[in-house]
């Protein structure tokens, strides 16, 4: 993870973020998808690319490799809408979240939710903290 993060920033009330999103991703026709509900908004790359580009040919997820690189930072872009938040983290992000992310289930789509990604950006800034120390 490259750069510092000033924890309080990653705290915002619940009227600052929509606590209603939830990201889902899933393949259709070999393609990977991603949509933001609860208004079925698609995420792409094309935000993310102007700050970093790993994978313009879009999202992956489920390994470690340059789409779940893209995919972790646009979605925290996304969410946060904090570029400097999104840089400093999406490494760690894809390490520990996107590259976990399954479509093997019933329904073959993963789920991600405003406290699903919260709780990975509090463990990911504790963890800046504490190496810090």
């Amino acid at each position: 993870m490259s750069g510092t993060t000033n924890a309080p920033s990653l705290e915002q009330t619940p009227s600052e973020r929509e606590h209603t999103v939830v990201y889902l991703g899933y393949r259709k026709r070999g393609k990977s998808i991603v949509k933001k509900q609860p208004d079925g908004e698609r995420l792409t790359p094309a935000r993310s690319l102007e700050l970093v580009s790993h994978s313009p040919t879009g999202f992956e997820w489920g390994y470690g490799g340059s789409g779940p690189a893209q995919l972790a930072h646009a979605l925290l872009l996304d969410y946060t809408d904090d570029a400097e938040i999104a840089m400093a983290h999406y490494i760690e992000f894809k390490n520990r979240v996107v590259s976990q992310l399954d479509c093997s289930a019933p329904g073959g789509r993963w789920r991600l939710s405003a406290s699903d990604i919260d709780a990975a950006l509090h463990e990911l800034a504790d963890d800046v903290v504490a190496s810090s120390l």
